[in-house]
């Protein structure tokens, strides 16, 4: 049995308790510091992402707690910045809403899948949508007048809209594969 307190499973705890600090900071007015703030604990929360994936692999430290617990840490990060952003007028609702419920159709078939004894691990596809959330996020979250980024706010909303279509796409991707374990629990 592999040991549970590993480097990875200690940054996926990390990014959860990273979490409320993000909303705390995004609940508050939103000066140039405090938008920095925010955007830095999203932003190493994000980077947690990515290495705590990265010492898994490279020290074969995969556990099925990391294959349950990191993308779930992934996902109330992402919704916990999303529905921050909607009172600050940064973000639809709607598009908001569209990722959430893919988030939580996708947190349903993993929970599907493990009552069978499969663990479903985030595929690359879920990856590079969850890429396009960080930055698509980042640039909405980073302070507007902090540096001369041009249609900063506009680009950050092209790669939250390219990361809603990756969402939709990866959604039915992971229906598509893991439709054998809707015929297993229904029969």
């Amino acid at each position: 049995m592999k040991q549970l307190l590993t480097w990875p499973n200690i940054l996926t705890g990390l990014r959860f308790a990273m979490i409320p600090l993000l909303v705390v900071l995004l609940s508050l007015t939103q000066t140039t510091l405090v938008a920095f703030l925010a955007w830095f604990v999203f932003a190493l929360a994000a980077f947690t992402d990515w290495l705590d994936g990265y010492l898994a692999r490279k020290f074969k430290n995969e556990t099925v707690l990391g294959k349950l617990m990191d993308p779930l840490a992934d996902k109330i990060l992402v919704t916990a910045a999303l529905l921050m952003l909607i009172p600050l007028g940064r973000i639809p609702a709607w598009v908001c809403l569209l990722i959430i419920s893919r988030e939580l159709i996708i947190t349903g078939i993993r929970g599907l899948a493990a009552s069978t004894g499969k663990i479903v691990a985030a595929d690359n596809l879920g990856k590079v949508k969850a890429n396009f959330q960080y930055f698509g996020i980042g640039f909405l979250i980073f302070p507007l007048n902090l540096l001369p980024i041009p249609y900063q706010h506009e680009f950050g909303m092209v790669l939250v809209y390219l990361s809603l279509i990756l969402s939709i796409w990866s959604a039915v991707d992971y229906i598509y594969k893991l439709r054998a374990v809707f015929v297993e629990t229904t029969s």
